[in-house]
């Protein structure tokens, strides 16, 4: 018995080494100074890229070692439409740029390797042209943060002298919405997407982490908008290419009554890395896959039914950039900035909820709705109510008057909701004011 059980360990011991190996040899890299992670997603890129693919190849293994993993992220989630047209010259150069910001400032050095890749390595933002715009950036715009040991002064140096530095001014003649840097330069001009491609590119070239954020439409259907942010102590701020301050703009108004329930009017911050979403901020058409055209206002349906068949016409299918949804952040921003406006003498904090019925104790009870909010039938402001899923202290707010008679409309197209309540306001700085549907 001592025999077989001895044997038996030794053979059970031995089990246990072979599959230790063949494990260890399954998570071994296919390529050097690359995590094994890669490798099934770099197989598949080199594969999809066609006779591209040595281009690739030669980017990834002429690669600096301490710069492998990060072309190694940059191939892997790559578009095809870049897979098969890009040039390891291209890719390596731009590697070794952002890689030497890496090394030259210490917000950068100090990010972690997955802020890094996704949100400074990337040669590009959405759908402009693929400008080798890395080396001439560097150059550009390292003398306005040379010296500068915050964070915040480099950003806002960048931003304030950028338009001098690449001499481009907003204009609608610009010759495509996604105009790429380069391009933007040689015309003197772009519209919002292109300015703020321009500005991340800028932000980019130094280290500092940036994406594009933007929306498809504002619910008050007067048009889009796109602008950057950036990353500062773990937390995005928005800023402008015609700066005013980080978290400060025209468009936070605007941004701030944005409907947390329909895609179309979502807040989008892009990703290079693949998300569950693509970025419907985008000029690609792609939010045409997510809109009801039917229950679009008149004035805007035509634009949508133009873009849905120019997306038909043009066969467009892959997703050149991923999104993800920063809606809320920027509601609360904007509650947050009017509360830290003074309140006039005649005037109070009006804190909305609309509940379904007159349970107020449970969040299931509250629905979020539209309210437009109207002083002798002038329409003067709107918002959408908490949701279900909202924190119960969480208000729809706005400033009023003090002992006004106002219309409060609630709306919600999809659930046949439309209900008017007439309320007058109190003599306090604040009031609570409950809107039920039933």
């Amino acid at each position: 018995m001592k025999q077989i059980f001895t044997y038996n360990s030794i053979m059970n011991k031995l089990a246990i080494l072979v599959v230790i190996i063949l494990f260890t040899w399954g998570c071994q890299s296919k390529h050097p100074g690359v995590p094994a992670t890669y490798n099934s997603l770099l197989e598949t890129a080199f594969t999809n890229a066609g006779k591209n693919a040595t281009e690739l190849q030669k980017a990834l293994s002429e690669s600096p070692k301490e710069q492998r993993e990060g072309m190694a992220f940059i191939i892997s989630h790559m578009p095809q439409r870049d897979l098969s047209t890009i040039k390891a010259d291209f890719l390596l150069e731009n590697a070794e740029y952002a890689y030497k910001a890496r090394k030259k400032y210490a917000w950068c050095a100090a990010l972690a390797d997955s802020v890094f890749f996704n949100e400074v390595l990337p040669y590009a933002n959405i759908s402009e042209e693929r400008d080798p715009w890395r080396k001439e950036f560097y150059s550009r715009f390292a003398k306005y943060v040379e010296g500068k040991d915050d964070l915040i002064a480099a950003v806002m140096s960048i931003a304030k002298n950028i338009k001098d530095e690449v001499n481009v001014e907003y204009n609608t003649k610009r010759s495509r919405v996604d105009i790429s840097p380069f391009q933007a330069m040689k015309e003197n001009m772009a519209t919002c997407t292109g300015l703020s491609i321009l500005l991340t590119d800028a932000f980019r070239s130094v280290g500092i982490p940036s994406r594009l954020a933007g929306t498809a439409m504002w619910t008050n259907y007067k048009g889009n908008h796109t602008w950057c942010e950036v990353l500062i102590q773990d937390e995005w701020k928005f800023i402008e290419y015609y700066p005013e301050a980080l978290n400060k703009s025209w468009f936070l108004a605007d941004a701030g009554k944005s409907d947390p329930n329909n895609m179309l009017h979502w807040i989008y911050a892009a990703s290079y890395k693949p998300t569950d979403m693509p970025y419907y901020a985008a000029p690609d058409g792609r939010i045409i896959e997510v809109v009801d055209l039917n229950k679009l206002p008149n004035k805007v349906r035509p634009q949508f039914e133009q873009m849905k068949d120019s997306m038909a016409n043009s066969g467009r299918k892959e997703t050149l950039t991923w999104g993800v949804n920063v809606t809320q952040r920027y509601i609360d921003l904007y509650h947050e900035s009017i509360k830290n406006k003074p309140l006039k003498e005649d005037e109070l904090m009006a804190n909305i909820v609309v509940f379904t019925n007159h349970n107020t104790s449970k969040s299931e009870s509250r629905i979020s709705c539209r309210v437009d909010v109207k002083l002798s039938d002038k329409n003067i402001d709107f918002g959408y109510s908490p949701r279900k899923t909202d924190d119960m202290n969480q208000f729809l707010q706005f400033k009023l008057k003090k002992e006004s008679k106002y219309k409060f409309v609630v709306s919600h197209p999809e659930s046949k909701i439309k209900k008017e309540f007439t309320i007058t306001t109190g003599n306090n700085t604040t009031q609570d004011i409950q809107l039920f549907l039933k």
